[in-house]
């Protein structure tokens, strides 16, 4: 089996953001990619982002919220932060692996009725563009 490049996406309650992250990698290129989230303080996955990831057919069965903790000790190639709260928290860490710093707007405290697609968009508008720079030779 061939290496598979890690990614954990993370945001304050490992809620939404992260979870469509997520989400949304492993269906875009499983083969290559291992995907993860966590939150540094995780609540409940909110109900809406499995709604909005079932719309358009991506596969939501095993997400629930986690916390950082529970990847204690273990590498990765990338953490991906997708609040900026996160990515300050992140940095204090131990070196998990590469910090990127993305910021989307929560779609749990947007109240336009189409929040969550549109951070489904959003996020997966940026996570092509990551399997794409990262899988080209």
């Amino acid at each position: 089996m061939a290496y598979k490049i890690r990614v954990l996406f993370v945001c304050t309650h490992n809620a939404a953001r992260s979870q469509l992250a997520e989400a949304l990698l492993r269906h875009i290129d499983s083969e290559r990619f291992e995907a993860f989230s966590a939150g540094m303080e995780p609540g409940e996955v909110d109900p809406r982002t499995l709604e909005a990831l079932r719309h358009l057919a991506i596969d939501a069965s095993g997400l629930r919220s986690k916390s950082i903790d529970e990847y204690a000790g273990q590498s990765f190639d990338y953490v991906i932060s997708l609040c900026d709260k996160s990515a300050q928290e992140c940095q204090t860490l131990p070196v998990l692996g590469e910090l990127l710093a993305w910021n989307f707007e929560d779609p749990v405290t947007n109240d336009k009725p189409d929040a969550f697609r549109h951070a489904l968009h959003e996020i997966h508008e940026r996570i092509k563009m990551l399997v794409l720079v990262k899988t080209k030779r």
